[in-house]
Parts: structure tokens; sequence; C-alpha cells
């Protein structure tokens, strides 16, 4: 079965030289995140960060931004040479038989590599699963330094856009919340890296 077949598609916001990842955080995160251009203390850098590139699986992780500590939504736009190296850099979070020769190469791999990557059903504007999935990459050791110090380019925060579509959607302005969505088309991933995911 292909990755498009299996609904593994990287999708996500992009320009030439940046890619567009989500994070929710409360305020006493984001607020020094937005003054700084990047994550600063109280942030930690010991803890793995997930980012997540579909601005709807941020919205049902989150609630809508409405969950404790998720309050605020982060849009971050991060250099597409660095997230190419994090998925360079990336086991499987879960065993995928035709990835993996056995379960031994899979545990191998996710002891070595500072990222992990997961694929779980995307979302629609109702927050439900999607026949495609969402990837999420978990960034720990020196991936996150490397995220905090080197590839974060712009932090910006869409709380609001968050809010306002979720009020859209709970009113029944499907149509209009649509239209709030960022425009997310495939990610044109390396084929050595689309095979590695």
């Amino acid at each position: 079965m292909t990755e498009v077949e299996q609904g593994r598609v990287v999708r996500a916001a992009h320009t030439d030289s940046t890619i567009t990842v989500y994070q929710a955080y409360p305020a006493e995160i984001a607020e020094p995140a937005l003054r700084a251009g990047t994550f600063v203390a109280p942030f930690k850098r010991e803890r793995m960060t997930w980012i997540k590139p579909s601005f709807l699986w941020m919205m049902y992780r989150s609630g809508w931004a409405r969950k404790p500590n998720q309050e605020r939504i982060l849009r971050i736009e991060m250099d597409r040479a660095g997230f190419e190296w994090a998925l360079a850099h990336s086991a499987l979070s879960h065993f995928q038989p035709g990835v993996h020769a056995d379960r031994d190469q899979w545990r191998a791999g996710v002891a070595e590599c500072p990222v992990r990557v997961q694929w779980d059903p995307d979302r629609s504007i109702h927050l439900e699963p999607q026949p495609w999935r969402a990837i999420q990459v978990g960034l720990s050791g020196e991936a996150v330094d490397r995220y905090v110090d080197q590839w974060i380019v712009e932090v910006a925060d869409v709380t609001e856009l968050a809010r306002s579509t979720h009020s859209a959607v709970r009113e029944g302005r499907g149509d209009e919340a649509l239209c709030r969505l960022p425009d997310e088309p495939p990610y044109p991933l390396p084929e050595h890296l689309r095979r590695r995911l």
C-alpha cells in the first residue's frame, strides 16, 4: 500500500523556504515566545515538543484553544531545511510492517533518533476523523535545540482565528469556517524522506 493510499501525505502551508506548523500553550509560555520570536523560559527544552502542520488537527488536540494549558494557538514559520532535517532524523512512534524489518529494528530507531513521527486521522471542521492522516512531529534533545535556536523564523498568535472559526462552525456557518482555514497543499517531500515515513 502506498503512502497516498494510506493517506500519509504531509499537507502544510509552505513557501519556498518555510513551512507552517502549530503549537498550543498556556499564556505563560506563549507570551514570552511571541516577544522573543522563539521559545524561551518557562518553555522546557528537556521535554519533547510536538509540532503539527495541520491547523484542524491542532484544533482537535486543543479543543479549539479551550483545553487547559492549550488556550493560545501559535503559528510557527520554520525553516524547511530544519523540518526536513527533523524528518531525516526521525523514527515512527509505532512499529510499521513494511517500513521496519522487525520490532527490534523499530526499537533501535526510536532509541537513537531525537525525533518521533506520528500519523493520526486528520479532522474536519466538526473535528470528525478524516480518511487521510495528519503528521505530528515530536522534537527532543538536539532537535529541540535546533528548532528553538535555528529553525524558527517567526511566531504569531492565531488564537483569535481558532476561536472565530469555531464560532462559525457552532453557528452553522460552515462555508465561512472553511474560508478561514489556512491553505495546506501537499508538501513536496524528497523521495528519501517519503520512504522513511
